[in-house]
């Protein structure tokens, strides 16, 4: 297996003689650099405030890896996503799934970001095929996050009418 790998990983750095360590190894041979780039330097980490009004919580998993992943946006009176934070318990691709989609929704509309679907998250990244469950838990999570919103205002709407009534 290590030799089939070995095969695969020839680059500037193997020619030079230096040697790899396993993580540099692996991310040399495994993992796309648009990958490794997130997993090492994620983007907009974090938690928002889950009883906020205007904040949709999204918490998806994949049993069969073991992934967690929870995403958060924060929505705007006008329903522009202003910030998106994530925490994710996976693998680097799982990592850079939910950092990538963190960046994607900013900024977007509800709609919109509800447009972002695995395949896009997939191409982005270069996920080979046996890492595609990683980009639908983010896709997943983001449908989610949107739905948990919508109730939310769902039920301040439904406060409102009570009241006027």
């Amino acid at each position: 297996m290590a030799g089939v790998l070995a095969k695969k990983c020839i680059t500037p750095l193997v020619l030079l003689h230096r040697r790899l360590s396993v993580p540099e190894f692996i991310a040399q041979c495994c993992y796309h650099e648009k990958v490794v780039d997130h997993y090492e330097n994620p983007r907009n980490v974090g938690s928002l405030d889950k009883k906020s009004k205007n904040v949709g919580t999204g918490l998806v998993g994949a049993p069969a890896c073991g992934d967690v992943m929870k995403l958060q946006i924060e929505v705007d009176d006008q329903g522009k996503i202003v910030d998106a934070k994530f925490k994710t318990f996976g693998c680097g691709s799982a990592i850079a799934s939910s950092s990538l989609v963190t960046e994607w929704v900013k900024g977007k509309s509800l709609a919109d970001a509800s447009m972002i679907k695995n395949t896009d998250i997939a191409k982005e990244l270069s996920l080979p095929p046996v890492k595609l469950h990683c980009s639908m838990l983010a896709e997943d999570a983001i449908k989610a996050a949107l739905a948990d919103y919508r109730l939310k205002q769902q039920a301040i709407q439904q406060v409102a009418v009570e009241a006027i009534n």
